[in-house]
């Protein structure tokens, strides 16, 4: 038998926007939103695949891809480049044969076959681009190889209320790290299982090359809702259980927790354990001076990183690089990205903004009414007030704002 290239090919699903997270998305696709206040959300899968020994990776991308391919770099920070590595973006294309955008998360690696039979793997692992979470792959591999399974789909287990949001396997568990799959529904209530799917599978290449040909119909997009259903009974499918942290940072509600996860002095997300890379070439980060704290600086319980200035109060927060907060500032339980100012005496509490965004002085943004968020270089004037819950659409300037205060949940274009 001839020896693969590599025994494993990772493919990313990293392409789609997420609707839930508003302006944040509105110029990139979520893999590509900023995390933490140093990261990239896509930083944590590929980091696992790094720690995992998985060199070869194509990354599915689509949605306005790129802020992900500055970002990505061609795998540089996480060593990627070499004779038997590599990070490939593989977009749609157009060729001889007709294709069109990306249909589903099926179709997507159904247009990518060609890349897969370069590499002739004996695995392929898809995997999404776009959750917090430390994993190393190995055990998963290692777990599917014992099974000689065709497909091995990771699960976690969740709250019963939450189910119905995720795929949902029912495992019969036949050791501490699963068992085979008995049934498979795709956001079904009520939930057959607690067990949701992490949208990581690890195929035989030879199957996952048989399902997407041979079984695929014009509608089958989807692996969770098409793909695999179908397999179900007619293949050896098993499940593995990940008990470890997840975030899945669907919603701004989750993506705003999942930060304050970060915080406290037993934090769930350990960076330093996790041993997380990124690109600190992006947005120049290497680059920027180190951070300076004014002599009426109070910082309680908050991540911050270089090239920011703490003239003010933060309590609970996460600052990315360049963030300003003027003296007499207060920003509490919120999320800023690079290079936004509050200005003096500007009071923020559960908001999050976009990149190079301005608060005037004196306004009064957010509170306990919900997650407010405000999009990429838009600019709040002096004195305003805005409740929780509001949405501020990117680009906007202090002329752009007709009222002097806004309401919960109000959306201001």
């Amino acid at each position: 038998m001839r020896k693969p290239k590599v025994p494993v090919v990772a493919l990313m699903l990293a392409g789609g926007r997420v609707d839930e997270l508003s302006v944040l998305t509105f110029f990139r696709p979520k893999a590509a939103v900023p995390f933490g206040g140093l990261y990239r959300v896509i930083d944590f899968p590929m980091s696992n695949l790094m720690h995992s020994g998985i060199w070869v990776v194509g990354v599915l991308s689509q949605y306005r891809p790129y802020s992900l391919m500055t970002h990505l770099d061609y795998g540089l920070p996480w060593d990627m480049v070499g004779r038997r590595r590599g990070l490939y973006i593989l977009p749609p294309f157009m060729g001889r044969e007709a294709s069109d955008w990306y249909k589903g998360t099926a179709d997507a690696v159904f247009q990518n076959l060609e890349f897969i039979r370069r590499w002739d793997p004996e695995l392929v692992l898809i995997l999404s681009g776009d959750h917090i979470y430390s994993m190393d792959y190995r055990p998963l591999i290692q777990f599917h190889q014992d099974h000689q399974a065709d497909l091995t789909i990771a699960f976690t287990p969740v709250a019963p209320e939450e189910a119905h949001r995720f795929g949902q396997g029912v495992i019969a568990e036949e050791g501490p790290l699963g068992g085979p799959l008995k049934d498979y529904r795709e956001k079904v209530s009520p939930p057959v299982s607690n067990y949701a799917s992490l949208t990581i599978y690890v195929f035989r290449t030879e199957v996952l090359e048989e399902v997407l040909t041979r079984s695929r119909t014009p509608e089958s997009y989807e692996f969770g809702r098409d793909i695999i259903p179908q397999m179900v009974g007619n293949y050896r499918i098993y499940g593995y259980v990940f008990r470890g942290y997840w975030g899945y940072t669907r919603t701004l509600e989750e993506f705003w927790r999942t930060h304050l996860d970060l915080l406290g002095p037993n934090p769930r997300i350990d960076l330093k354990k996790w041993k997380v890379c990124t690109n600190l070439a992006h947005r120049n980060i290497r680059d920027r001076k180190p951070t300076v704290l004014g002599p009426k600086a109070k910082i309680c319980d908050s991540l911050f990183y270089n090239g920011a200035y703490i003239g003010g109060k933060v309590e609970r927060s996460i600052l990315f690089p360049g963030v300003k907060i003027e003296e007499g500032a207060v920003v509490k339980e919120s999320i800023l990205f690079h290079d936004t100012v509050v200005r003096a005496g500007a009071h923020l509490e559960r908001v999050i903004t976009d990149t190079e965004v301005v608060i005037g002085s004196e306004a009064r943004v957010g509170g306990e009414e919900g997650i407010t968020v405000i999009g990429r270089e838009s600019e709040l004037p002096a004195g305003l007030r805005i409740a929780g819950g509001v949405t501020v659409y990117p680009h906007l300037k202090p002329q752009a704002f007709s009222e002097e205060s806004y309401a919960p949940g109000a959306v201001i274009s």
